[in-house]
């Protein structure tokens, strides 16, 4: 989910920007270290709630004066800045949208983050993997999944270790009821009927 985010960074204003506006070269060197970047998250006791994603910073306030540290010709400004950011829970239902098809499951993009679902995860059938046509079918149920699919997924893992989204792995299912395509979700199930 996205949210608003205020939080605390200390920029670190390199020598060949002391000469500018050093305000604008402060609000520069925080937007360029935090747009795109994931962040830690704490509650108001200081407890790690996880990491969220720097969509855009919309407000950045410099907190006192900066510091000058013996040997490094940088000045370390503290900032508040207040930012867009996407919140990714563990057992949040997401929308996205079928990114790859691969032999062991699809990558699903929700937010600004991918996700994999992997091939058990898909829905409760025996899966063909058409991957002629960069496809999974149901055996029995004749419904497919492939790339530029719309479709609704829980988040059941997730591993966001570094500040890189490229290294966050996320794990999704699509097997529960109200999960996956429209189409597979709008499926009237008759009395007896197992899904």
């Amino acid at each position: 989910m996205y949210i608003s985010l205020e939080n605390d960074y200390v920029a670190r204003v390199p020598p060949e920007l002391l000469g500018d506006d050093y305000r604008e070269a402060v609000l520069e060197i925080t937007k360029r270290n935090l747009v795109g970047k994931l962040v830690d998250i704490n509650d108001s006791t200081g407890r790690n709630m996880g990491k969220c994603f720097i969509v855009s910073i919309e407000n950045i306030e410099l907190v006192g004066d900066g510091t000058i540290v013996h040997g490094d010709g940088g000045v370390y400004q503290d900032v508040v800045y207040t930012a867009i950011a996407y919140y990714p829970k563990m057992h949040e239902v997401v929308d996205g949208v079928v990114i790859s098809i691969q032999k062991f499951g699809a990558f699903v993009k929700f937010g600004p983050f991918e996700g994999l679902l992997h091939i058990s995860q898909i829905m409760d059938d025996i899966i063909n993997i058409d991957m002629a046509n960069q496809r999974f079918v149901g055996r029995d149920t004749k419904e497919d999944l492939k790339i530029g699919d719309k479709i609704r997924v829980r988040i059941v893992a997730m591993n966001l270790s570094s500040s890189s989204i490229e290294d966050a792995k996320i794990g999704l299912t699509a097997k529960q009821p109200g999960l996956g395509k429209e189409n597979w979700t709008t499926r009237t199930i008759k009395r007896g009927e197992t899904q």
